[in-house]
């Protein structure tokens, strides 16, 4: 399909991604054009303005890495549904899978059982990050996930307490709400949320909060010890701490990559102390970041993980697994309806055999790829002031000046409002950080073309701003 005619045609020469000598025409797009402008209108009318909006995308259809609006304008999706949508927009294994299970039943509760519900809990088994035999509590979202996680550390440990981390986002129900330490807006206007959770810093190597100490390793070493040493002398007894929940990458707080000794060590720490280790995978997980779970970055096994988003292309999915041995609340305890809806655990199935034929490998090439090409950009845009990640879970910090790294979040905000006008979806995330998360399976083509776009949008909104 052709793009909607352009209201300027700019020739971008590839010298800003300096891996590919290539010219290209960087495209204005209306947008959002008219039918996407009456359909907003409409939405104003009757949906919830909770939702948070970047931009006036109003989808029509998506294939693959491609997705276009009503109006006819053409997007490279960098964003992925916020990660959900690993093996693109309609993979053809996956639509096969959801139309096959159509044809068979599309609910039964989980007062009964059936074979996908079962098939999954055992490829669950298999690609969990820990040695243990896993057993999966099946929801229907990544809040729901944390939910039952911590519902189940409170009742195997008989402890009542968490620690959880500034930047943090793990949902929006009173629960993981509780943990959330990203945006005041998540929590504003909701307090009370549910009591005893300590918050401590994340190891973020590019903006450290506490001061590094001389003997330690690096960022991550003083945070656990600040957890020892501060937390569990002045705050809080180790002995009523039931977990920990932490995301090996943070995912709203900024896609922020923490310092290496961090989860070793904070593993010992639980360790020591009989205290659980959950990882919040939801949006780092399925294969996001070329490994199956990014916690399997630092050789840590962790207690239990929840995942969700990418499990399932697009179903709604997601999964407390843990150890087995950790299972031992009884009938009752904990339930839902949806959870293990046989049309999402068959795409999710027919979504795992993607991600491990196309999408493991693919997402470590073509993040080296975006990673050495943002990299060689940051070297050119005075607001380029971090890049960071793993695999495809990418996230740049744009900021006013590089030498105090003071955030530069209305040029974050530009950029990303640019880079939708020219055909490009991405998200911001952090203060002040761009992430870039496209589907598992983009060609180099696509990677390349969208790197261009974002190279093009930042440099328009630095003359613009700085």
């Amino acid at each position: 399909m052709m793009r909607q005619p352009m209201k300027d045609i700019l020739t971008h020469t590839d010298e800003s991604v300096g891996t590919h000598q290539v010219a290209r025409k960087i495209v204005r797009l209306d947008v959002p054009g008219p039918k996407a402008r009456a359909l907003i209108s409409r939405d104003a009318q009757v949906i919830s303005p909770s939702y948070p909006r970047d931009y006036g995308f109003v989808m029509a259809y998506g294939r693959g890495c491609e997705v276009f609006d009503v109006d006819g304008n053409r997007f490279l999706d960098f964003a992925a549904g916020i990660a959900v949508n690993s093996t693109g927009h309609c993979h053809p294994h996956v639509v096969q899978a959801i139309k096959q299970q159509l044809d068979r039943f599309i609910h039964i509760s989980s007062d009964y059982y059936h074979e996908l519900w079962i098939q999954l809990a055992e490829k669950l088994d298999e690609l969990a990050p820990f040695e243990e035999e896993a057993m999966s509590f099946m929801t229907n979202s990544g809040t729901e996930a944390i939910e039952a996680a911590i519902k189940l550390a409170r009742y195997y440990t008989g402890r009542h307490r968490f620690i959880g981390f500034l930047g943090a986002f793990h949902g929006r129900t009173m629960g993981s709400l509780a943990f959330n330490g990203s945006k005041v807006s998540h929590r504003s206007g909701f307090f009370g949320t549910m009591p005893d959770v300590v918050h401590v810093p994340f190891p973020d190597p590019y903006r450290p909060v506490l001061a590094i100490q001389p003997d330690d390793e690096d960022y991550g070493e003083t945070v656990v010890n600040y957890i020892e040493q501060v937390i569990f002398q002045g705050l809080v007894p180790p002995d009523e701490v039931a977990a920990v929940l932490v995301e090996p990458i943070l995912g709203e707080g900024g896609y922020i990559v923490p310092a290496n000794s961090f989860f070793p060590r904070l593993r010992a720490l639980c360790d020591r102390y009989g205290i659980l280790l959950i990882v919040d995978e939801v949006q780092s997980g399925m294969g996001r970041t070329g490994e199956w779970w990014a916690i399997e970055h630092w050789d840590v096994e962790p207690d239990i993980v929840c995942t969700a988003k990418g499990i399932a292309s697009g179903m709604p999915l997601g999964a407390a697994i843990a150890r087995r041995k950790l299972m031992t609340w009884p009938p009752g305890s904990h339930g839902n309806t949806y959870g293990g809806n046989p049309l999402a655990c068959a795409a999710a199935l027919a979504t795992i055999e993607v991600i491990e034929k196309e999408g493991l490998q693919n997402a470590r090439e073509q993040g080296d790829y975006a990673l050495r090409v943002l990299r060689e950009m940051a070297a050119r845009h005075p607001s380029l002031g971090d890049v960071r990640g793993k695999g495809l879970m990418i996230g740049i910090e744009l900021v006013k000046d590089k030498a105090t790294r003071q955030p530069a979040q209305a040029l974050r905000d530009r950029t990303v409002h640019l880079a939708f006008e020219h055909g490009l979806l991405v998200l911001g995330c952090g203060t002040s950080a761009i992430r870039i998360a496209p589907p598992l399976i983009i060609s180099r083509a696509e990677m390349t073309e969208g790197l261009q776009i974002l190279d093009y949008a930042l440099t328009k909104a630095e003359e613009e701003l700085l």
